[in-house]
């Protein structure tokens, strides 16, 4: 940079925050598409005027070097479930599809955001690997265990219907979701047939649909925000309050952890 332009300058005049989010891998007329649906991309700029930008779930991308310049992750949901393998279980028809470098790329993601304590935001399948991730386990097709309810999509050709709110999630008494989010009870728009299994023994229960099927986590012992949920925040988020209000509150994480870094930068200059 030039004389008297220093990189604490650089970043406290750029105060968009950049969020990065793992990409899904899709086999399109013969090339390999590395893709994140849009309402992920917007919830990202609607919920909080943030930057998304979208890693590539490629072996070799330098996760490390990523998270050096980005002050934010987003797991965004996908129509792939982790891989079984992954939490010991064998695959089978009822878990597929699989994208096994979204696995990858975001397993590296959690581990290294958890670790250096950028803020974290997991969305349904990003739930899941966050909670595999940390020793847990999943399950399949929920909805033909005994005593709970179906949590799939209606079937329908309209998003707007397959994405209603419709559903109540009962917020954990204390909880950081309860604080955000006005609990103790909000309706969401959960829709999912894999579920947590076994919770990681560092996840705490943040949320439970009314069947006991758990709807959001927190990582106990992350240094910064780590919050997971099995609902979809991005789709309502410029309509919907708690929607809103979830983006808003890692919105504020991303911005606290964004300060910090420029601090640290000044510091070492």
């Amino acid at each position: 940079m030039r004389r008297g332009f220093t990189r604490a300058t650089y970043l406290a005049m750029t105060d968009t925050p950049l969020v990065v989010l793992p990409a899904d891998v899709k086999d399109i007329d013969g090339y390999r598409w590395h893709a994140v649906a849009q309402t992920y991309l917007h919830a990202v700029i609607a919920g909080f005027g943030g930057t998304p930008l979208i890693v590539p779930s490629l072996e070799g991308v330098d996760i490390e070097a990523i998270l050096d310049r980005v002050d934010g992750v987003v797991l965004p949901g996908s129509r792939s479930n982790v891989h079984p393998a992954r939490y010991g279980a064998e695959p089978d028809p009822s878990s597929e599809p699989y994208d096994t470098a979204r696995d990858a790329a975001s397993f590296a993601l959690i581990a290294a955001a958890l670790r250096r304590g950028v803020p974290l935001l997991a969305i349904c399948r990003g739930m899941q690997e966050l909670n595999v991730l940390l020793g847990g386990t999943l399950v399949s097709e929920v909805q033909e265990m005994p005593g709970r309810d179906d949590h799939r999509a209606p079937v329908s050709d309209v998003q707007h219907e397959r994405f209603a709110i419709r559903q109540e999630a009962i917020l954990a008494a204390g909880g950081e979701l309860a604080r955000a989010l006005g609990g103790p009870r909000v309706q969401v728009n959960s829709l999912h047939r894999q579920a947590i299994g076994v919770l990681a023994p560092c996840l705490a229960v943040e949320a439970t649909a009314p069947d006991g099927t758990v709807e959001a986590v927190r990582v106990t012992d992350a240094p910064g925000f780590a919050i997971g949920v099995q609902w979809h925040p991005e789709y309502w988020v410029e309509s919907d309050a708690t929607s809103a209000r979830l983006f808003a509150a890692f919105g504020r994480a991303v911005r606290a952890y964004s300060a910090s870094r420029s601090r640290s930068a000044a510091a070492a200059e």
